[in-house]
Parts: structure tokens; C-alpha cells; sequence
């Protein structure tokens, strides 16, 4: 069945507009409680499912929060609010605490004037398919309130954010801390701005945190994963040993060496590799997507690390190493999964793996990354009138084919269509920028040569 409202990442949109809108949330909320009631009805022995709600720090989650909280008490589920928190630390609570499900109100890295609700089961992993399908077709039903002895109850998780510091710090190794380290923490102003920094100064650093005064207007804006720039000029101008970026719900994760460069996921997720494959404890090998610089893969396979490639999203990255029973994986914007540590992407958890290694190690994020080249990536999206099958062009695969023999072991060629729009991406990498740069505009001429017949 196609999804009306889900996508890979929840429900997601801009603020008052469908399906971001009062209504729409309380009635998704309702819908998802009936599921859980309908679901866990059995293995409850009686009892009322329990769902957590937690938040990034948009103004709009005010609004959605009230609107979650009336569907599902409607639908007759309990709700256990946490206020502002990272998402992993919902998939972290809601294991930790028993309950049928976890709820973030969130839009990620997204500006401010979008938002977005997203779920996690029982066991703090993103809601199989055929829940979510079974959601969308309960917001068909009409919304029947359950009887006033069957509503749920509303009750405030006050400990929230120290449980989830605490989990954060058991990820650390026991006999390491981190003591002589200064380190610059970016929460972008957003869900981690009261969690990130007291984890790593909690572990002995010498913090700077900075994004860590949220209005409910300034989350991602210029600070953040998704603008590292402004965590380069604060790690020179504190001369910090590192920097560490979160974005707005805190499942990416960004970082910084003393010289000022940028770490990104696919480098980051190098480094974890590299040290485990060191000392013999890499389960497997690694996952990473279509998107993932060739220059990493490269690096990995020098190691003697096997290395696959998922879909682009960290749901298809979950899926392959769940087939493969590995532990590793990422995105380069930053999603790292270390499934044994966390059933979810977390970028705190992610960034103390990181700096576990360069403990372990003596090495500097810099000397630890060295070895794992970025090679230059040339990405155009090639805009049509509308919807273009890319099959059975043969303009197309020619120029591809050409330029894959060009390239050779060298370089690589991703031709996609845009799932939400009528774009063609074409992204071609090698170790020439040159060179690079000339193929994906052959590439793309080919695709609005074919799209004009």
C-alpha cells in the first residue's frame, strides 16, 4: 500500500498547513492510540497503554503537544510528557520505561516554521510499516471518544532529561573520561541545548557550549549540524581540541578538529570503524548509502572492513544492518547508528564513540580522519516540467555508460528521482574535480535532452 501521510521520517510539514495542523494532529494521535489499543490489548493484562511525548524547542510544540495529548487520552492511551529532549533519548525512554510507544514532535533540521511528528515502538526503533499503514487507515474512521471512565491520564516525566544524561554517559567507556579535553558543543539551539553539554562536562571536559539558547524561532538558524561554519570559528577562537554539532532533534552529529575542519558523517563514522576494526571489535562491517563518498568506502575496504550501500535514510540503513546482523552504519549529514549502544541514530552517543577512540588511541580527530579522503562530489538536480521515468532512455544510459568507463575504479555515477519532485539528481564522483564536475554535466544534458522528445 502507498503511504498518504508518512514518509521515511514520520509525519512532516509546514506549521497550519496540511497535515500540520491542530485537527490533523489530534486526530493522528487518536488513530495511533486506537492501533495501540487494538495492538497491545493482550500483553497489557487489562491495563491502558502508556505513550511518551517528547519535543524539540519550536514555538509549535506547544500547540502540537495539546493536540497529541487530546487524541491519544481520547483514544483512551496514558501520556507521559518529557518537554524539550533529543529524539534518540524518546526511543531511549520509551524502551527504558516499558511503555507501547514514543512520540516526537519534531522537524529535524528544518527551520523553525516546519514541524513534524514521528514514532518509536515499544523497543526504541522507528514503527514497523504495517503499524503506520494501520495508523493511516484508523484516521479514516470516525474520532469516537472513549467513555469518561476510559480516558487516559496526563502526567509529567520530570527526570526525563537526567535519565537520558545518564544513558548518554553509560555509552562511555567506564575507565576513560575525558579530563584535559576542551571541547565546543553546537546544540542549535535546539533539543539538546540542557542535555549535550552536561553529558560531556559530566565526563570532565572543558565545555563551550554554544546554540544553547532556544526561543522557539532560532533552532537550526545559523548554527547547528547543518551550519557548521559557525562551530569552525567558535573551536579557533576558544582553541578547542574539538567541536561537536547536533542538529535540531539531536540525532545528527557534526564535528570539528583543532584546525578547524569539518568532520562530516561518512569521516566520523570512519573514525568509530577504524578503531573498532584496531581492536577487534567490529561486528561485521559497515553500512552507508548511496550518498556516501566514494573516498570512505575507499578507506574502509584499505582497513579490510567490508562495506554496503542502503537507500538514502537512516531507516534503510537500520534495515541492512539488521539483515546483515552488523552494528555500524551512517549517513554523510550525520545520522550514525552504533546499534550496540542505541536502538536509534543519537549524535551525543555517536560524538562520545568518536572521542572514545581518540582517548583510546592519543590520536587527534585530524591524524584519527587522515586517512579517509573526501573525494570531490558533484551533485546537479536537473528540473523538469514533470514526471520523468529514467527507464529505457538510452540517451541516458549511454552517457552514463560512458562515463562510468571514463571514471573507471575511480569514480562512481547515482542517477535518482526525486520522491517529492520532478527532479532527476545526477551525482558523480571521482578523485579529479575536473574531470568530475564535466561528467555529471554530460550526464545531466543527456537527461534534458531525453526529457525535451
Amino acid at each position: 500500500m502507498s503511504r498518504k501521510y508518512f514518509g521515511t521520517d514520520g509525519v512532516r510539514g509546514k506549521v497550519g498547513e496540511a497535515p500540520i495542523t491542530p485537527d490533523f494532529v489530534m486526530r493522528l494521535g487518536y488513530a495511533a492510540g486506537k492501533v495501540l489499543v487494538a495492538t497491545e490489548h493482550e500483553a497489557l493484562h487489562g491495563e491502558r497503554p502508556c505513550v511518551l511525548i517528547g519535543k524539540d524547542t519550536r514555538v509549535s510544540g506547544y500547540m502540537l503537544e495539546s493536540a497529541l495529548e487530546a487524541g491519544f487520552t481520547a483514544a483512551g492511551v496514558d501520556v507521559r510528557l518529557t518537554g524539550p529532549i533529543p529524539t534518540p533519548g524518546i526511543a531511549y525512554l520509551t524502551r527504558a520505561l516499558r511503555l507501547q510507544a514514543g512520540v516526537v514532535i519534531s522537524a529535524s533540521h528544518n527551520p523553525y516554521d516546519d514541524n513534524g511528528i514521528k514514532f518509536f515502538s515499544a523497543s526504541g526503533s522507528k514503527l514497523p510499516d504495517a503499524i503506520e499503514l494501520a495508523i493511516e487507515a484508523a484516521l479514516d474512521e470516525p474520532m469516537l471518544t472513549a467513555p469518561s471512565r476510559g480516558l487516559g491520564k496526563v502526567k509529567r516525566l520530570d527526570d526525563a532529561a537526567g535519565r537520558y544524561i545518564e544513558f548518554c554517559k553509560s555509552t562511555f567507556p567506564h575507565d576513560m573520561d575525558l579530563r584535559g579535553l576542551r571541547v565546543v558543543v553546537d546544540c542549535a539551539n535546539g533539543a539538546g541545548y540542557h542535555i549535550a553539554p552536561p553529558v560531556f562536562h559530566e565526563l570532565g571536559a572543558d565545555v563551550i557550549a554554544i546554540g544553547n539558547e532556544p526561543d522557539g524561532f532560532n533552532i537550526n538558524h545559523a548554527c547547528g549540524a547543518t551550519h557548521p561554519e559557525t562551530l569552525v570559528k567558535a573551536v579557533r577562537k576558544h582553541r578547542a581540541d574539538v567541536g561537536i554539532a547536533l542538529d535540531g532533534d539531536g540525532d545528527r552529529l557534526i564535528m570539528v578538529d583543532d584546525h578547524g575542519e569539518i568532520a562530516d558523517g561518512d569521516r566520523l563514522m570512519y573514525a568509530i570503524a577504524r578503531h573498532r576494526h584496531e581492536n577487534g571489535l567490529l561486528k561485521g562491517g559497515v553500512v552507508g548509502t548511496l550518498m556516501t563518498n566514494l573516498g570512505t568506502e575507499t578507506a574502509l575496504r584499505a582497513l579490510g572492513c567490508d562495506f554496503r550501500r542502503a537507500q538514502v535514510g537512516d531507516r534503510y540503513v537500520l534495515e541492512m544492518l539488521n539483515e546483515h546482523g552488523w552494528q555500524l552504519g551512517g549517513e554523510t549529514s550525520g545520522h550514525i547508528l552504533c546499534l550496540d549502544r542505541h536502538s536509534t541514530g543519537d549524535g551525543i552517543v555517536s560524538a562520545l564513540q568518536v572521542l572514545a577512540a581518540l582517548r583510546s588511541t592519543g590520536r587527534k580527530l585530524a591524524d584519527t580522519i587522515r586517512d579517509c579522503p573526501v573525494f570531490p562530489q558533484v551533485l546537479i538536480n536537473v528540473r523538469l516540467a514533470k514526471r520523468f521515468k529514467l527507464d529505457g532512455q538510452p540517451g541516458i544510459m549511454s552517457a552514463v555508460e560512458a562515463v562510468e568507463n571514463e571514471l573507471g575504479d575511480s569514480g562512481r555515477v547515482v542517477l535518482r528521482a526525486s520522491g517529492t519532485e520532478p527532479l532527476i539528481r545526477v551525482m558523480v564522483e571521482g578523485r579529479d574535480a575536473t574531470q568530475v564536475t564535466r561528467c555529471a554535466e554530460r550526464i545531466a544534458e543527456a537527461v534534458r535532452a531525453a526529457a525535451e522528445v
